[in-house]
Formats: C-alpha cells, structure tokens, sequence
C-alpha cells in the first residue's frame, strides 16, 4: 500500500482547503499541514491549464529552502475556464453572481494543477473535468449565494454543495478533481514518485 511506501518519507500539504485535507486523511496517508501566504498573480500571457500550473508551482516557493531530503511537499491550485479566460475565486456576492450566471445553460471546464517538490525535482500534473449547468435562475443563483457563501472557490461553486445537485447535468472526468484534488493522479503520481525516489 502506498501508506507503507511513504513510511520513510514526509508528506507536506501546503493547503488551507479542508475539502484537499479530507481527501489527504481519505487516502490514508500520513501529511502535516503547513502554510505561507503568497500573491496568486500570474502574467496576462497564461492561458488554460498554464494559469493553474504556474500558480501551483508559485505556491511551493516559499517552502524550497526547507525542505528535507525525504519531504515531498505538495501545492496545487484549481481554476475554471470558461469562453476563454479563467474564472478564479470570486471578490464579493455580485461578482459571484455575474461568474454563475455565465456559467449557467453552458459548459466549463475545471483545472487542477498538483505541483509536487522535493530537494532532487519538482513535478507539475494536470486534470481537466468538464461541467454542464442548466439554466440557472437568477432566485437559485442568489439564494446559493447566501446560503452557501462560496466566496472561496473558483467559478463561485462547490459541485458537492446545492447548485451542484441541482444544476450540474453532466460532467466529463473525475468528480473530485472538480472539488479542487485529482486524488486518482495524486495517488499514482505518489506511487510513482517513491519508485523513483528508491532506484536513486
């Protein structure tokens, strides 16, 4: 199991995101958390996935100097994509109004970026999962708003929450990647990372 691979090595989560912590403690993998504050500004040229794994790269910087030999330490960062420009987490209600309901009776894609570092090599992976709204209400829209405040999230919306189980009508790719953690690449990559880390 991949738990008892991981036995000589520490994971390092840099994530505030409880829903990416869950999914940590769902794996059944031993992590500590640890968090820096840093400016998720990328340059205007990036587009799509490029957004995504730059700022997942970005978030492991602060954290370079420190690191041990047997840490891996793990970032990521997820975005929507939506008629050609990314729709990260919204400024205030109205701004997550107007990013719902352009999202609604349409589809968008989702982008996680999972960047893992350790002192030999850092190594950035990808998911992309696309989501369909139906035509969304502007009463559905505002009563998600005010019930579920999802100020911290990309697009304006958790799927797991109301406006998911009401408005997603299909999806193409992984679910949890979605919730912001591609947690069947996490798990692969983790494999595939110790394979390596032991031949050296």
């Amino acid at each position: 199991m991949l738990s008892e691979k991981l036995k000589n090595h520490r994971i390092i989560l840099a994530s505030g995101s409880p829903r990416r912590q869950q999914f940590f403690k769902e794996l059944g993998l031993d992590f500590e958390i640890r968090l820096k504050p840093i400016k998720e500004d990328y340059p205007s040229r990036l587009k799509h996935f490029e957004i995504s794994d730059y700022l997942a790269q970005l978030k492991a910087l602060p954290f370079k100097d420190e690191l041990k030999d047997n840490d891996i330490l793990i970032t990521s960062d997820t975005i929507v994509w939506h008629q050609g420009k990314a729709l990260g987490k919204p400024l205030d209600e109205l701004d997550a109004f107007a990013m719902l309901k352009s999202l609604s009776n349409t589809t968008h894609e989702v982008i996680t970026s999972v960047c893992f570092t350790t002192t030999k090599f850092e190594k950035t992976l990808n998911d992309i999962t696309k989501v369909t709204f139906k035509s969304l209400t502007d009463q559905e829209i505002n009563y998600y708003i005010k019930t579920c405040k999802p100020l911290d999230k990309a697009g304006a919306y958790g799927i797991q929450e109301w406006i998911g189980q009401i408005g997603v009508t299909n999806m193409e790719g992984s679910y949890f990647n979605v919730m912001g953690m591609p947690t069947h690449m996490v798990y692969k990559s983790l494999h595939d990372i110790v394979n390596d880390l032991q031949k050296h």
